[in-house]
Protein backbone atom coordinates (compact mmCIF):
# COMPACT_ATOMS: atom_id res chain seq x y z
CA UNK A 1 0.00 0.00 0.00
CA UNK A 2 1.23 3.57 -1.05
CA UNK A 3 0.00 6.81 0.77
CA UNK A 4 0.80 9.51 -1.16
CA UNK A 5 0.63 13.34 -1.23
CA UNK A 6 0.23 13.57 2.88
CA UNK A 7 2.29 15.72 5.19
CA UNK A 8 3.91 13.36 7.91
CA UNK A 9 3.82 13.61 11.41
CA UNK A 10 6.80 12.72 12.34
CA UNK A 11 9.13 14.06 15.57
CA UNK A 12 6.70 16.95 16.73
CA UNK A 13 6.37 18.46 13.00
CA UNK A 14 4.65 18.17 9.52
CA UNK A 15 7.00 16.92 6.77
CA UNK A 16 6.24 15.78 3.10
CA UNK A 17 6.14 12.43 2.19
CA UNK A 18 4.72 8.96 1.14
CA UNK A 19 4.98 6.03 3.03
CA UNK A 20 4.69 2.60 1.73
CA UNK A 21 3.16 0.14 3.78
CA UNK A 22 4.55 -3.91 3.47
CA UNK A 23 3.60 -6.51 6.02
CA UNK A 24 1.88 -4.51 8.78
CA UNK A 25 4.72 -2.17 8.86
CA UNK A 26 6.47 0.89 7.49
CA UNK A 27 8.48 -0.90 4.67
CA UNK A 28 9.70 2.57 3.54
CA UNK A 29 9.21 6.58 3.81
CA UNK A 30 9.64 8.46 0.66
CA UNK A 31 10.11 11.64 -1.08
CA UNK A 32 6.37 13.28 -2.24
CA UNK A 33 4.60 11.88 -4.93
CA UNK A 34 7.03 8.96 -5.86
CA UNK A 35 5.88 6.10 -8.06
CA UNK A 36 6.04 2.93 -6.88
CA UNK A 37 4.69 -0.14 -9.10
CA UNK A 38 2.69 -2.82 -8.35
CA UNK A 39 0.71 -1.54 -4.82
CA UNK A 40 -2.17 0.16 -4.38
CA UNK A 41 -1.87 3.91 -4.23
CA UNK A 42 -4.36 6.20 -2.08
CA UNK A 43 -4.03 9.60 -3.17
CA UNK A 44 -4.59 12.26 0.02
CA UNK A 45 -3.03 15.86 -1.51
CA UNK A 46 -3.37 18.19 1.20
CA UNK A 47 -3.93 15.84 4.29
CA UNK A 48 -2.16 14.39 7.60
CA UNK A 49 -0.53 11.47 8.19
CA UNK A 50 -0.91 11.19 11.49
CA UNK A 51 0.25 7.91 13.76
CA UNK A 52 -3.05 6.02 15.04
CA UNK A 53 -4.66 7.78 17.87
CA UNK A 54 -4.18 6.36 21.27
CA UNK A 55 -7.35 6.77 23.98
CA UNK A 56 -6.64 5.36 27.40
CA UNK A 57 -10.35 5.99 28.26
CA UNK A 58 -13.06 4.51 26.85
CA UNK A 59 -16.11 2.79 27.75
CA UNK A 60 -17.00 -0.32 25.28
CA UNK A 61 -19.46 -1.42 27.58
CA UNK A 62 -19.03 -5.52 26.31
CA UNK A 63 -19.37 -8.21 28.29
CA UNK A 64 -22.32 -6.98 30.29
CA UNK A 65 -23.95 -3.79 28.89
CA UNK A 66 -24.34 -4.49 24.85
CA UNK A 67 -27.28 -3.05 24.48
CA UNK A 68 -25.42 0.69 25.24
CA UNK A 69 -22.17 -0.85 23.11
CA UNK A 70 -21.08 -3.64 21.59
CA UNK A 71 -16.87 -4.08 21.46
CA UNK A 72 -17.39 -3.96 17.27
CA UNK A 73 -19.47 -0.85 17.34
CA UNK A 74 -17.41 0.90 19.36
CA UNK A 75 -13.81 -0.23 17.97
CA UNK A 76 -15.58 0.45 14.69
CA UNK A 77 -16.76 4.05 16.14
CA UNK A 78 -12.85 4.42 17.04
CA UNK A 79 -11.48 3.37 13.57
CA UNK A 80 -13.58 6.11 12.64
CA UNK A 81 -12.45 9.05 14.46
CA UNK A 82 -8.59 7.90 13.51
CA UNK A 83 -7.98 5.32 17.00
CA UNK A 84 -6.08 2.43 16.13
CA UNK A 85 -5.85 1.76 20.33
CA UNK A 86 -7.82 2.14 23.23
CA UNK A 87 -8.01 0.96 26.65
CA UNK A 88 -11.89 0.13 28.26
CA UNK A 89 -12.51 0.96 31.62
CA UNK A 90 -13.94 -1.95 33.87
CA UNK A 91 -17.32 -1.06 34.79
CA UNK A 92 -18.56 -4.26 33.12
CA UNK A 93 -20.33 -7.19 33.99
CA UNK A 94 -18.74 -9.25 34.89
CA UNK A 95 -16.46 -6.70 36.62
CA UNK A 96 -12.92 -7.70 35.12
CA UNK A 97 -11.65 -8.07 39.24
CA UNK A 98 -9.85 -12.45 38.57
CA UNK A 99 -8.55 -13.70 35.87
CA UNK A 100 -11.73 -15.78 34.31
CA UNK A 101 -13.24 -12.66 34.50
CA UNK A 102 -10.97 -10.40 32.47
CA UNK A 103 -11.09 -13.24 30.13
CA UNK A 104 -14.47 -12.63 29.54
CA UNK A 105 -13.57 -9.79 28.06
CA UNK A 106 -10.19 -10.50 26.36
CA UNK A 107 -12.68 -13.47 24.28
CA UNK A 108 -14.93 -10.63 22.76
CA UNK A 109 -11.84 -8.55 22.05
CA UNK A 110 -10.05 -11.40 20.28
CA UNK A 111 -13.43 -12.08 18.16
CA UNK A 112 -15.04 -8.27 17.61
CA UNK A 113 -12.84 -5.94 17.92
CA UNK A 114 -11.60 -3.87 14.82
CA UNK A 115 -8.33 -2.01 16.46
CA UNK A 116 -6.34 -2.34 19.31
CA UNK A 117 -7.88 -3.02 22.69
CA UNK A 118 -5.96 -2.96 25.44
CA UNK A 119 -8.26 -3.24 28.75
CA UNK A 120 -8.03 -1.89 32.54
CA UNK A 121 -8.38 -4.43 35.03
CA UNK A 122 -10.26 -3.49 38.46
CA UNK A 123 -8.57 -2.29 41.22
CA UNK A 124 -10.82 -3.71 44.03
CA UNK A 125 -13.60 -6.31 43.77
CA UNK A 126 -16.51 -5.28 42.28
CA UNK A 127 -15.33 -1.75 41.74
CA UNK A 128 -16.59 -1.73 45.52
CA UNK A 129 -13.30 -0.11 47.37
CA UNK A 130 -13.61 -3.06 49.75
CA UNK A 131 -11.00 -5.74 48.88
CA UNK A 132 -8.07 -5.91 46.34
CA UNK A 133 -8.90 -7.71 43.09
CA UNK A 134 -6.43 -10.34 41.72
CA UNK A 135 -4.05 -8.36 40.57
CA UNK A 136 -0.91 -10.56 40.76
CA UNK A 137 -3.18 -12.88 38.43
CA UNK A 138 -4.48 -9.91 36.16
CA UNK A 139 -1.13 -8.00 35.67
CA UNK A 140 0.58 -9.59 32.82
CA UNK A 141 -2.96 -9.17 30.66
CA UNK A 142 -4.28 -5.85 31.64
CA UNK A 143 -3.10 -2.41 30.14
CA UNK A 144 -3.45 -1.02 34.09
CA UNK A 145 -5.40 -1.31 37.12
CA UNK A 146 -8.89 0.98 37.48
CA UNK A 147 -12.18 1.66 39.81
CA UNK A 148 -13.29 4.46 37.01
CA UNK A 149 -16.47 5.63 37.56
CA UNK A 150 -16.39 5.26 41.16
CA UNK A 151 -13.45 6.93 43.54
CA UNK A 152 -12.01 4.48 45.59
CA UNK A 153 -12.77 6.09 48.96
CA UNK A 154 -10.56 4.87 51.33
CA UNK A 155 -7.09 6.19 51.81
CA UNK A 156 -5.98 2.58 53.40
CA UNK A 157 -7.41 0.81 50.21
CA UNK A 158 -5.55 3.10 47.90
CA UNK A 159 -2.37 3.01 49.32
CA UNK A 160 -1.91 -0.53 49.34
CA UNK A 161 -3.19 -0.73 46.33
CA UNK A 162 -0.43 1.68 44.86
CA UNK A 163 1.99 -0.31 46.90
CA UNK A 164 0.83 -3.84 44.52
CA UNK A 165 0.91 -2.08 41.66
CA UNK A 166 4.58 -0.66 42.25
CA UNK A 167 5.33 -4.59 42.98
CA UNK A 168 4.07 -5.82 39.92
CA UNK A 169 4.92 -2.75 37.77
CA UNK A 170 1.93 -1.68 36.60
CA UNK A 171 -0.01 1.92 36.79
CA UNK A 172 -3.07 2.86 39.07
CA UNK A 173 -5.22 4.98 36.78
CA UNK A 174 -8.10 6.55 39.10
CA UNK A 175 -11.63 8.57 38.61
CA UNK A 176 -10.88 11.13 41.33
CA UNK A 177 -14.13 11.45 43.77
CA UNK A 178 -14.68 11.75 46.85
CA UNK A 179 -18.67 10.80 47.54
CA UNK A 180 -18.90 12.36 50.61
CA UNK A 181 -19.16 16.30 48.91
CA UNK A 182 -21.24 14.75 46.19
CA UNK A 183 -24.76 15.36 48.51
CA UNK A 184 -27.06 14.11 45.54
CA UNK A 185 -25.48 16.71 42.68
CA UNK A 186 -25.23 16.01 38.57
CA UNK A 187 -24.13 19.09 37.15
CA UNK A 188 -21.40 21.57 38.03
CA UNK A 189 -22.07 23.41 41.60
CA UNK A 190 -22.17 27.12 39.68
CA UNK A 191 -23.94 29.96 37.99
CA UNK A 192 -26.24 27.77 35.95
CA UNK A 193 -27.21 25.10 38.65
CA UNK A 194 -28.39 27.99 41.11
CA UNK A 195 -30.11 29.16 38.05
CA UNK A 196 -32.16 26.48 37.46
CA UNK A 197 -32.64 25.04 40.26
CA UNK A 198 -30.21 21.64 39.64
CA UNK A 199 -28.12 19.93 42.88
CA UNK A 200 -24.53 20.68 42.20
CA UNK A 201 -21.34 18.76 42.16
CA UNK A 202 -18.33 20.89 43.99
CA UNK A 203 -15.01 21.01 41.91
CA UNK A 204 -13.39 19.82 45.77
CA UNK A 205 -15.36 16.37 45.13
CA UNK A 206 -12.68 16.03 42.25
CA UNK A 207 -9.61 17.90 43.70
CA UNK A 208 -9.75 16.21 46.86
CA UNK A 209 -9.32 13.24 46.29
CA UNK A 210 -6.53 14.07 43.63
CA UNK A 211 -4.69 15.99 46.16
CA UNK A 212 -5.10 12.43 48.46
CA UNK A 213 -3.73 10.59 45.67
CA UNK A 214 -0.77 12.34 44.09
CA UNK A 215 0.72 12.38 47.93
CA UNK A 216 0.15 8.23 48.03
CA UNK A 217 1.95 8.22 45.20
CA UNK A 218 4.80 10.17 45.75
CA UNK A 219 5.02 8.15 49.05
CA UNK A 220 4.26 4.97 47.82
CA UNK A 221 6.90 5.51 44.57
CA UNK A 222 3.42 4.57 42.42
CA UNK A 223 3.08 5.13 38.77
CA UNK A 224 0.18 7.48 39.13
CA UNK A 225 -2.54 8.74 36.36
CA UNK A 226 -6.01 10.93 37.19
CA UNK A 227 -8.48 10.47 34.85
CA UNK A 228 -10.52 13.29 33.46
CA UNK A 229 -9.47 16.32 35.12
CA UNK A 230 -12.41 18.93 35.02
CA UNK A 231 -10.87 21.87 38.03
CA UNK A 232 -8.57 24.17 37.89
CA UNK A 233 -7.19 23.18 41.24
CA UNK A 234 -6.93 19.84 40.33
CA UNK A 235 -4.80 21.15 37.35
CA UNK A 236 -2.53 22.91 39.52
CA UNK A 237 -2.37 19.88 42.16
CA UNK A 238 -0.79 17.48 39.41
CA UNK A 239 1.52 20.35 38.43
CA UNK A 240 3.09 20.80 42.04
CA UNK A 241 3.28 17.13 42.09
CA UNK A 242 5.09 16.90 39.39
CA UNK A 243 7.69 19.30 40.17
CA UNK A 244 8.35 17.76 43.43
CA UNK A 245 9.19 14.56 41.53
CA UNK A 246 6.15 12.41 41.88
CA UNK A 247 5.32 9.72 38.69
CA UNK A 248 1.96 11.28 37.97
CA UNK A 249 0.36 12.14 34.90
CA UNK A 250 -3.31 13.19 33.84
CA UNK A 251 -5.68 13.14 30.91
CA UNK A 252 -8.78 15.55 30.57
CA UNK A 253 -11.50 15.27 27.80
CA UNK A 254 -12.53 17.50 24.51
CA UNK A 255 -15.81 18.93 26.36
CA UNK A 256 -13.65 20.16 29.27
CA UNK A 257 -11.26 21.61 26.68
CA UNK A 258 -14.20 23.62 24.67
CA UNK A 259 -17.50 23.46 26.56
CA UNK A 260 -18.44 25.40 29.67
CA UNK A 261 -21.46 25.46 32.16
CA UNK A 262 -22.65 28.60 30.13
CA UNK A 263 -22.88 25.90 27.51
CA UNK A 264 -25.23 23.70 29.24
CA UNK A 265 -28.57 22.77 27.74
CA UNK A 266 -31.40 21.47 29.61
CA UNK A 267 -30.66 18.00 27.82
CA UNK A 268 -29.01 14.72 28.65
CA UNK A 269 -26.16 14.95 26.54
CA UNK A 270 -24.60 17.79 28.40
CA UNK A 271 -24.03 15.31 31.57
CA UNK A 272 -20.82 13.36 32.19
CA UNK A 273 -18.96 12.97 35.40
CA UNK A 274 -17.34 15.10 36.16
CA UNK A 275 -19.37 17.93 34.71
CA UNK A 276 -18.36 20.59 32.59
CA UNK A 277 -17.03 23.76 34.84
CA UNK A 278 -16.03 27.17 34.75
CA UNK A 279 -14.49 29.57 32.17
CA UNK A 280 -11.70 29.56 34.61
CA UNK A 281 -11.47 25.97 34.97
CA UNK A 282 -11.15 25.62 31.03
CA UNK A 283 -8.83 27.96 30.30
CA UNK A 284 -6.68 25.86 33.24
CA UNK A 285 -7.11 22.68 31.15
CA UNK A 286 -5.99 24.69 27.92
CA UNK A 287 -3.08 26.32 29.73
CA UNK A 288 -2.38 22.68 31.08
CA UNK A 289 -2.26 21.37 28.18
CA UNK A 290 -0.04 23.62 26.43
CA UNK A 291 2.73 23.77 29.35
CA UNK A 292 3.05 19.80 29.52
CA UNK A 293 0.82 19.41 33.21
CA UNK A 294 -1.92 17.91 31.31
CA UNK A 295 -0.07 14.88 29.74
CA UNK A 296 -2.81 13.50 27.21
CA UNK A 297 -6.65 13.88 26.03
CA UNK A 298 -8.70 11.00 26.29
CA UNK A 299 -12.76 11.10 25.49
CA UNK A 300 -14.24 8.95 28.30
CA UNK A 301 -16.41 7.88 25.57
CA UNK A 302 -19.21 6.33 27.20
CA UNK A 303 -22.81 5.14 25.46
CA UNK A 304 -26.06 4.94 26.72
CA UNK A 305 -29.26 3.87 25.02
CA UNK A 306 -31.28 7.03 23.74
CA UNK A 307 -34.10 6.20 26.73
CA UNK A 308 -31.37 6.67 29.43
CA UNK A 309 -30.12 9.93 27.96
CA UNK A 310 -33.50 11.33 27.31
CA UNK A 311 -34.21 12.34 31.36
CA UNK A 312 -33.01 15.79 31.21
CA UNK A 313 -29.99 17.16 33.12
CA UNK A 314 -31.59 15.63 36.59
CA UNK A 315 -32.77 12.09 35.06
CA UNK A 316 -30.33 11.23 32.89
CA UNK A 317 -27.50 8.69 32.87
CA UNK A 318 -23.94 10.39 32.94
CA UNK A 319 -21.73 9.72 30.10
CA UNK A 320 -21.46 11.08 26.49
CA UNK A 321 -19.54 9.50 23.56
CA UNK A 322 -16.88 11.17 21.90
CA UNK A 323 -14.98 8.78 19.92
CA UNK A 324 -15.69 9.98 16.12
CA UNK A 325 -15.74 13.47 16.78
CA UNK A 326 -12.84 14.30 19.39
CA UNK A 327 -10.23 15.05 16.72
CA UNK A 328 -12.65 17.44 14.43
CA UNK A 329 -14.23 19.18 17.76
CA UNK A 330 -10.28 19.98 19.06
CA UNK A 331 -9.55 20.86 16.14
CA UNK A 332 -11.87 23.31 15.40
CA UNK A 333 -11.76 24.68 18.70
CA UNK A 334 -8.27 24.70 19.64
CA UNK A 335 -6.31 24.68 16.47
CA UNK A 336 -8.32 26.48 13.86
CA UNK A 337 -8.73 29.18 16.93
CA UNK A 338 -5.08 29.59 17.93
CA UNK A 339 -5.10 28.67 20.85
CA UNK A 340 -2.80 25.11 20.97
CA UNK A 341 -1.03 24.36 17.70
CA UNK A 342 -1.62 21.60 16.06
CA UNK A 343 1.49 19.59 16.39
CA UNK A 344 0.88 19.78 20.65
CA UNK A 345 -2.91 18.41 19.96
CA UNK A 346 -1.34 15.28 18.33
CA UNK A 347 1.42 14.79 20.51
CA UNK A 348 -1.16 14.87 23.42
CA UNK A 349 -3.41 12.56 21.41
CA UNK A 350 -0.62 9.93 20.22
CA UNK A 351 2.86 10.09 21.25
CA UNK A 352 2.52 11.46 25.16
CA UNK A 353 -0.30 8.50 26.22
CA UNK A 354 2.07 6.13 24.08
CA UNK A 355 5.23 7.54 26.00
CA UNK A 356 3.81 7.33 29.42
CA UNK A 357 1.92 3.94 29.05
CA UNK A 358 5.59 2.48 27.01
CA UNK A 359 3.58 1.80 24.34
CA UNK A 360 4.68 1.54 20.59
CA UNK A 361 3.47 5.05 18.30
CA UNK A 362 5.10 6.85 15.51
CA UNK A 363 5.82 7.00 11.46
CA UNK A 364 9.45 5.74 10.98
CA UNK A 365 10.68 2.75 8.60
CA UNK A 366 9.91 -0.62 10.84
CA UNK A 367 7.18 0.69 12.32
CA UNK A 368 3.88 -0.81 12.84
CA UNK A 369 1.64 0.61 10.01
CA UNK A 370 -1.20 2.23 12.89
CA UNK A 371 -2.09 5.48 11.07
CA UNK A 372 -4.79 8.61 10.77
CA UNK A 373 -5.33 9.81 7.78
CA UNK A 374 -6.69 13.59 8.47
CA UNK A 375 -8.04 16.23 5.95
CA UNK A 376 -8.04 19.73 7.54
CA UNK A 377 -9.53 21.46 5.62
CA UNK A 378 -13.08 19.15 5.20
CA UNK A 379 -16.37 20.90 6.59
CA UNK A 380 -19.26 18.94 8.03
CA UNK A 381 -21.92 18.62 10.86
CA UNK A 382 -21.71 16.60 13.31
CA UNK A 383 -24.83 14.38 13.23
CA UNK A 384 -24.94 11.95 15.87
CA UNK A 385 -27.71 9.52 13.60
CA UNK A 386 -24.62 9.02 11.30
CA UNK A 387 -22.19 7.57 14.02
CA UNK A 388 -21.06 4.29 14.17
CA UNK A 389 -21.22 3.74 17.57
CA UNK A 390 -24.76 3.19 19.54
CA UNK A 391 -24.36 5.70 21.60
CA UNK A 392 -25.90 9.20 20.19
CA UNK A 393 -25.64 11.38 23.13
CA UNK A 394 -22.83 13.97 22.37
CA UNK A 395 -22.83 17.55 23.79
CA UNK A 396 -21.26 18.67 20.16
CA UNK A 397 -24.66 17.22 18.05
CA UNK A 398 -25.01 20.19 15.17
CA UNK A 399 -21.66 21.38 15.65
CA UNK A 400 -20.26 22.52 12.22
CA UNK A 401 -16.37 21.38 12.60
CA UNK A 402 -13.75 21.72 10.25
CA UNK A 403 -11.41 18.37 9.83
CA UNK A 404 -12.30 14.63 8.79
CA UNK A 405 -11.21 11.36 9.45
CA UNK A 406 -10.28 9.96 5.69
CA UNK A 407 -8.84 7.06 6.11
CA UNK A 408 -7.65 4.60 9.29
CA UNK A 409 -4.72 1.73 9.30
CA UNK A 410 -4.48 -0.50 11.91
CA UNK A 411 -1.40 -2.85 11.37
CA UNK A 412 -1.53 -2.31 7.89
CA UNK A 413 -4.68 -3.03 7.41
CA UNK A 414 -7.62 -0.42 6.70
CA UNK A 415 -10.52 -0.75 9.39
CA UNK A 416 -11.93 2.98 8.08
CA UNK A 417 -12.24 4.64 5.26
CA UNK A 418 -14.39 7.59 4.39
Amino acid sequence: MHLRGCSVYQDGTFVPADVLIRDGAVFRILPPHSAEQGVPVFEFDHCLLLPGLIDVHVHLRDPGFSFKETMAAGTLAAAKGGYTTVCPMPNLNPVPDSLPHLQAELDRIRDDAKIRVLPYAAITVGEKGEQLSDLEAMAPRCFAFSDDGKGVQSEDMMRLAMKRAKALGKTIVAHCEDETLLHGGYIHDGAYAKAHGHKGICSASEWKQVERDVALAAETGCKYHVCHVSTKESVEIIRRAKAAGADVSCETAPHYLLLTEDDLQEDGRFKMNPPIREAADREALIAGLLDGTVDMIATDHAPHTAEEKSRGLAGSLMGVVGLETALAVLHTGLVKTGKVPMETLIDRMTTAPAKRFGLECGIYEGAAADFCVFDPNEAWTIDPEAFASMGRATPFAGNQVTGRVKMTICGGEIVWKD
